[in-house]
């Protein structure tokens, strides 16, 4: 069984994504804390049994700190995110059987509940990671995709995770313990890693 992990990233630049810290931060703060959160990704993927790819919001980064000999890179496709996950997930089945993806602003997740993740898609068809925002921070699928799961959903709301169950249940799905993704100052203001970057 060939596992691929997707990994969605934006491209860090002053001004783009992080939007809800940049509001209470400021741009440049939101940059840096994006900037370590990237990095806190690439440790805990880098030695993910399995492919490893990384989907830019914009355009692909050739000469980054992603190590091109570690990652495959690819460019988003589609008009909101589940367009893009759901065409990041075709062009990975193509090839492999087990597909995971996460996002690159999750502080609260490590490489072993990633291999833990890819292990349950082993006896069952489909694996999520609730967030405590009430989206997901990882969703995988053993072989394909099932219709509806990238529709209808209005995306960055406390509803997708609901909405994405529903769409799950006629699967034997497995959950992860929920997460906080870092999404606001409140997600991060309390947490001593990111004390530095604060202040």
């Amino acid at each position: 069984m060939t596992n691929c992990l997707i990994i969605f990233t934006r491209n860090p630049e002053l001004g783009k994504g992080k939007r809800r810290l940049a509001a209470t931060l400021g741009d440049e703060k939101a940059l840096e804390i994006y900037k370590f959160l990237l990095e806190h990704t690439r440790s805990i993927t880098k030695n993910i049994y399995g492919v490893k790819q990384v989907w830019y919001s914009e355009r692909v980064y050739e000469n980054d700190d992603w190590d091109s000999l570690a990652y495959e890179k690819y460019e988003q496709k589609g008009e909101d995110l589940g367009q893009r996950m759901k065409h990041a997930f075709e062009q990975a089945f193509k090839k492999h059987e087990s597909v995971i993806i996460i996002g690159s602003d999750m502080y609260d997740l490590s490489a072993l509940e990633i291999d833990e993740a890819f292990k349950k898609l082993n006896d069952h068809d489909a694996v999520i990671g609730p967030a405590e925002d009430g989206g997901y921070y990882l969703l995988g699928f053993n072989g394909k995709v099932p219709a509806g799961v990238f529709e209808n959903k209005e995306w960055g709301t406390s509803s997708v995770l609901a909405e994405t169950l529903k769409d799950l249940k006629s699967l034997n799905y497995a959950t992860l313990d929920e997460r906080n993704d870092v999404d606001t100052e409140e997600d991060i203001k309390d947490h001593p890693d990111f004390q530095l970057l604060l202040n």
